[in-house]
């Protein structure tokens, strides 16, 4: 499966951006698609996952209430609406997908998010 991510960049806090990743199929291995994201000199970290089949979406704790993620299936692709960005979510942000929803198997290249404070 390949993964391509989209929307990265550079804004100051408080911003918005999304991020979007379309894989280049629908098969049970991408029964449920995220991302995780590295923030600088820490370790990846779950931040949202969404699953394609049944209506379950989660996001971490650090961002409830200001990431949203969302998909569209008839584009094999899911969103990652954040909003009221914090310096805090200065990281990578790496697209992936699993089987399962207990963890990802793949992950795509990722996309650098910088917020300034």
């Amino acid at each position: 499966v390949q993964l391509q991510a989209c929307g990265g960049g550079s804004v100051p806090a408080g911003d918005s951006l999304r991020l979007s990743c379309t894989a280049s199929e629908q098969s049970p291995s991408t029964n449920v698609i995220g991302w995780d994201r590295q923030r600088p000199g820490k370790e990846r970290e779950l931040v949202a996952k969404i699953a394609w089949s049944a209506d379950s979406a989660l996001v971490s704790d650090d961002v409830k209430g200001r990431f949203t993620t969302t998909r569209d299936n008839a584009k094999n692709t899911a969103y990652l609406q954040m909003s009221d960005l914090k310096s805090e979510d200065t990281a990578i942000y790496f697209c992936a997908v699993g089987a399962s929803w207990t963890r990802f198997d793949q992950w795509g290249r990722g996309t650098q998010v910088t917020v300034s404070s």
